[in-house]
């Protein structure tokens, strides 16, 4: 998880960015530390986006805990703003230039994404390279139980969330320009090798043995790695835009850890929900599936697996465990911004509080696998 940065909502729950019919509801003040000139960004916008008239207003959306996001507000639409944070940086990381790609890439195949009007590499302007795109208006539901949607319906948004992953899955990469989009090959291994040195470079939120015993488990675990595809990296209900009344997605938004890797690791990553607990990530974790109207997750994998022409995932619970691990290294790096004051979302403390729970899940679902 990296943030909950979106291309717009205007119905759902929880706190959404621009959840309700409100224009701004969902995004408030710009928070301290995260300013800019705002006349420069309108000089630059109606240079850069097809159609911009002024005036313009800049509001800060809750979510990002990784790359801060903006509702900008024009007479005629709004637009979301997504900018690398201010200040220093890792190396590498707040690729905004590769969200822009990835969503203009399938952009050329119908895949929903929201459209990318401008990519801005000139530090001058905000302080910071930023990408201008399209308010998408929809759904976004925080909650994976899907609360807000008839028990009736339920199924067939989580139909929709499936079938949408499967396509990114069979994207054809040299078809939309992404075959040099990552490394092919040994995902897995680069993505451990790489959270394991996220984990170790970040003293300020220091170490945990848990996380320790993972790292020591994880790469003599590894299962053979025989498929590249376009993942998304952070695939769950709630970087979907839907359809304000039917079960279709309009937008998968935050593309910043997608990259080529292993489909059924990407696959692994959203099915997560269901071992989830719903105050950490939109999850399904203690409750039963289908006492709610939805699938139980031998039926989604059963399901992501009919899309994918797949006869069953071996290892899923390896590629499980590998997934939590992931993310409870997201969060630790959540948790050491936050106590160098310079996380980007409002809500990082609390993710920092939810980093050792992550540990222990990741540690179950490794029993399964021994």
């Amino acid at each position: 998880m990296t943030d909950r940065a979106t291309a717009g909502s205007t119905t759902g729950g929880g706190d959404s960015p621009a959840t309700g019919a409100a224009a701004n509801q969902g995004a408030g003040a710009v928070r301290d530390g995260f300013h800019f000139d705002e006349g420069r960004l309108a000089d630059w916008m109606a240079q850069h986006v097809d159609g911009f008239r002024g005036p313009l207003e800049v509001t800060q959306f809750r979510g990002g805990q990784s790359n801060p996001t903006y509702r900008l507000i024009t007479p005629g639409k709004s637009y979301v703003l997504r900018r690398k944070p201010p200040g220093r940086v890792a190396h590498g990381a707040h690729a905004v230039d590769r969200e822009a790609r990835v969503q203009q890439a399938l952009a050329t195949v119908d895949f929903p994404v929201a459209r990318i009007h401008a990519l801005c590499t000139d530090d001058s302007v905000i302080g910071s390279w930023f990408y201008v795109m399209d308010m998408v208006e929809g759904r976004i539901f925080w909650d994976a139980t899907l609360p807000e949607v008839p028990q009736t319906d339920r199924t067939a948004y989580y139909n929709e969330m499936n079938s949408v992953l499967s396509r990114l899955h069979r994207v054809d990469l040299d078809a939309v320009g992404l075959e040099d989009y990552g490394r092919r090959g040994d995902f897995v291994r680069r993505q451990i090798a790489r959270w394991t040195k996220s984990y170790h470079a970040d003293p300020d939120a220091g170490r945990d043995a848990g996380m320790d015993a993972l790292i020591e488990w994880l790469p003599g675990a590894v299962p053979q790695e025989d498929e590249t595809a376009l993942i998304h990296g952070d695939y769950r209900c709630d970087n979907l835009v839907f359809h304000p009344q039917e079960p279709r997605v309009l937008a998968v938004l935050d593309w910043e850890l997608s990259t080529l890797g292993h489909p059924v690791a990407d696959f692994a990553y959203h099915a997560m929900m269901y071992r989830m607990p719903p105050d950490i990530v939109a999850g399904l974790g203690g409750s039963d599936p289908r006492a709610l109207g939805l699938p139980d997750e031998d039926a989604y994998l059963t399901a992501y697996c009919r899309n994918t022409g797949r006869a069953a995932i071996p290892d899923y619970n390896f590629y499980i465990a590998f997934n939590l691990f992931r993310l409870a290294a997201i969060f630790h790096g959540i948790k050491g911004r936050a106590m160098r004051g310079n996380a980007a979302s409002a809500h990082a403390q609390e993710r920092a509080k939810a980093f050792p729970r992550l540990v222990e899940l990741a540690l179950d679902a490794a029993k399964d696998c021994r």
